[in-house]
């Protein structure tokens, strides 16, 4: 069994962060390990606190997964602070990760703000570099690219300048009424538009970090990075259409939508 490791916040409501990353790669067929940033106190309608972990606590939660189940791919999301983002950059370094996948969490799904400015310098300079992918909604893609994206051409010309800058991959994702619902895939080479339909559910909290949870995995398992963008893709497609229905906001998809067995059945 392929291993991954996820670098994120904490969801108590578990529809983001950590857990999402949990309930993805597990029905994905990977075993999940988590090294958590910072405790959230959130719902549906929004955050109410966070408690970040210490540099020196998250350094030791990343060292004793590697040092024994050294994982196969690397996700990181929500990294508050870049004290924090300094000691991932120092340990995926370190440990020589491969298969890194950068979330770029900036703010919550709610319009809470989740990093400072200072972490994102951290951010472009030194993590980004080290990453075979980061995925970026619209929002973010105009911070890292210093760009204002109205267009599927700014939205070219944000992920040209982001390599340009960072080095690693980009998938810019529509889903900010851009371009209905299409994601824009740019490996340093070449263009590609994975085309999709907006599917119309107001339930889309965690969708970011389930996208780059399935993406991870599918590169842990040996998929190339289009295979592995566009089965993420359809994974959040089919999750998003299953229509769950839960808490008094913005609502989580359902995770196991595809997932039978003996054990899903209820009395």
């Amino acid at each position: 069994m392929k291993t991954v490791l996820s670098i994120a916040g904490s969801d108590c409501s578990g529809g983001a962060g950590i857990q999402a990353d949990i309930k993805t790669m597990t029905v994905h067929g990977v075993y999940a390990m988590s090294a958590i940033t910072a405790l959230t106190a959130q719902n549906t309608t929004g955050v109410r606190a966070i408690l970040e972990s210490s540099p020196e606590f998250l350094k030791q939660q990343i060292d004793a997964v590697f040092e024994d189940i050294y994982p196969d791919a690397v996700k990181i999301g929500m990294v508050p602070s870049p004290a924090l983002m300094e000691t991932i950059v120092d340990r995926l370094g370190f440990w020589k990760a491969g298969n890194a996948v950068v979330d770029p969490v900036m703010v919550a799904s709610s319009g809470a703000d989740l990093m400072k400015t200072a972490t994102v310098r951290v951010l472009k300079e030194k993590l980004l570099p080290m990453a075979m992918l980061t995925t970026p909604n619209i929002p973010e893609a105009e911070v890292l690219s210093g760009m204002t994206i109205r267009t599927e051409a700014d939205m070219i010309a944000a992920a040209f300048a982001i390599y340009a800058e960072c080095g690693c991959a980009v998938l810019i994702k529509g889903g900010h009424s851009i371009c209905d619902a299409n994601d824009l895939l740019f490996d340093g080479r070449d263009v590609r538009w994975l085309r999709g339909k907006r599917i119309q559910n107001p339930n889309t909290h965690g969708t970011g970090c389930t996208l780059s949870s399935a993406i991870v995995s599918n590169l842990a398992k040996g998929f190339t990075l289009t295979e592995s963008v566009q089965s993420a893709k359809d994974y959040i497609s089919g999750a998003l259409s299953a229509m769950l229905d839960l808490g008094k906001g913005s609502g989580p998809m359902n995770h196991a939508f595809d997932l039978q067995g003996r054990w899903m059945a209820s009395k």
